[in-house]
């Protein structure tokens, strides 16, 4: 028999946002319900390499570098207080990067970040010749410069995620996995619940899109298109060897990210592909070519494992956050691409103040759906 439930505020997505967004919701006091057609980190949130630890993004729109620099801010403590909540150690391992250059035309634009970051007062340091190999020794000899930004650090992506669920359901909010939204039911410009495959609709007051790659379905039920596109990211690991990598390495165009399990995650490809997650020869060589560039002596690394997974994309590389034109109570949380894990923090925080407040955060209206429309 059909079955009605009731929430305040129904957030479809158990990834890193729609958890993080639960979590705080559920600390300000409002009731909350995440359904999830999976389970929990099922998709991107388990796949992701858990940077936090990004490149260039402070040389681009001042709205962006914003963003970033707000969750940066905010999320040690965050983790330390989820962590604390759930009992869910998320292996936060903070080893500060080099972001490295091949050749002598990559040195401007690693100046560019340079003088970025210089002047958000991050502590970079630029280093040159033997300066590179006294922080990292396994990096090519023939790399002479690089940029050491001292507060890089990186997480284990589905440990996070569960880390953010458990502390949300500690607070009072319901989690239900393996339950697939299969149509909305709405009134007048206003969401007022979900159909599920389980033949149960669940009403609620709010509705928030936290969807990842597969947002733009869910807004095709309401007629909205969402400029939302799945990006394949292929990635391996690799085990340590007897001389570890110690710092997160950036350069020649991917990521080597040590992590506390004795591995190295090395990604990402970026490939438009639809929907499709397999891995490919000629990624996992790509991958395996550009990171043996970087540290020959991963030529003897013993390879760990290989996946991949589907960044949820914008048309402009930046999230779809807040209210949607047209619609009394959904709201976006979508769209972050490489950065979810970098932004989880300030997305949860800023979009339980708008749900709580009404208002929507200066910090996040330049990243509405309207700048598409």
């Amino acid at each position: 028999m059909p079955t009605t439930q009731s929430t305040d505020t129904l957030i479809i997505g158990a990834g890193v946002i729609g958890t993080s967004i639960a979590y705080h919701l559920s600390k300000a006091g409002v009731q909350t319900t995440i359904v999830e057609r999976a389970e929990i980190a099922a998709e991107a949130s388990s796949a992701a390499a858990g940077l936090l630890a990004p490149a260039g993004v402070l040389t681009g729109p001042k709205a962006g570098a914003d963003l970033f620099l707000a969750s940066w801010a905010i999320t040690p403590e965050l983790i330390a207080e989820i962590e604390e909540l759930s009992g869910v150690q998320v292996e936060y391992h903070r080893t500060g990067s080099l972001h490295v250059v091949t050749d002598a035309n990559g040195q401007p634009r690693l100046r560019g970040y340079a003088k970025a970051w210089q002047a958000h007062d991050a502590g970079v340091t630029w280093l040159t010749g033997n300066q590179v190999h006294q922080y990292d020794p396994l990096l090519n000899p023939a790399i002479d410069a690089a940029l050491y930004v001292p507060h890089a650090a990186s997480i284990k992506p589905p440990l996070m995620t569960r880390a953010y669920a458990e502390a949300a359901r500690k607070l009072g909010a319901q989690i239900y996995e393996h339950t697939e939204v299969t149509g909305l039911q709405h009134s007048s410009g206003k969401v007022t619940g979900v159909h599920t495959a389980q033949q149960e609709t669940i009403t609620c007051n709010r509705l928030v899109i936290a969807t990842g790659a597969w947002s733009a379905h869910i807004g095709s039920w309401l007629g909205l298109t969402i400029p939302v596109f799945p990006a394949r990211g292929q990635i391996l690991s690799l085990k340590q060897p007897s001389t570890p990598l110690t710092h997160v390495i950036f350069g020649n165009d991917l990521y080597l990210v040590p992590k506390l399990d004795n591995t190295i995650y090395v990604g990402a490809t970026v490939e438009q592909v639809g929907f499709d997650k397999s891995n490919t020869v000629g990624g996992i060589i790509w991958l395996l070519s550009h990171a043996l560039q970087l540290v020959p002596a991963f030529e003897h690394a013993t390879l760990a494992n290989i996946w991949a997974g589907l960044r949820p994309m914008s048309q402009d590389s930046y999230p779809i956050l807040g209210n949607v034109p047209g619609w009394e109570n959904v709201i976006l949380a979508t769209g972050h691409g490489a950065g979810g894990f970098e932004l989880s923090a300030i997305t949860g925080k800023t979009i339980a103040e708008l749900i709580t407040t009404g208002q929507t955060p200066a910090l996040i209206r330049p990243f509405g759906l309207e700048r598409f429309m």
